[in-house]
């Protein structure tokens, strides 16, 4: 038995629609082509990521930020641009751009309170 590590990531959200529309039309990723019912699908690599409704049992309501505890980063070819654009959308932003070892970086915070991670793409 081999274990390979991550091969999908999907967020719960409130409200598909209005997850799936942030995560395409205002952070700029294409959906897949279909999905499963429930979740939608984008053609993220080398992971792909999705947005879906909550799980039976799952009130991200009772949490004051869903996903406390796991650390979620997207690459991108221009950080500082998706940084500026956020903010002129009055995006949530955590942590302003600043350098680091995976380049420059920044934290925002999407419509269902999850703090998302970008940096810029080696």
């Amino acid at each position: 038995m081999t274990v390979t590590g991550p091969d999908f990531v999907a967020l719960q959200v409130r409200d598909l629609e209005k997850a799936a529309d942030f995560y395409e039309n205002t952070i700029g990723l294409t959906r897949a082509p279909a999905g499963p019912p429930g979740a939608v699908v984008f053609t993220t690599s080398p992971i792909p990521f999705a947005v879906r409704e909550p799980l039976p049992d799952v009130d991200l309501d009772s949490v004051e930020r869903p996903g406390t505890g796991v650390a979620l980063w997207f690459s991108c070819d221009d950080a500082q641009e998706l940084h500026d654009r956020l903010g002129e959308a009055g995006v949530a932003i955590l942590r302003s751009p600043a350098p680091s070892p995976f380049g420059l970086t920044f934290t925002f915070v999407d419509p269902d309170g999850y703090a998302v991670t970008v940096h810029n793409a080696s």
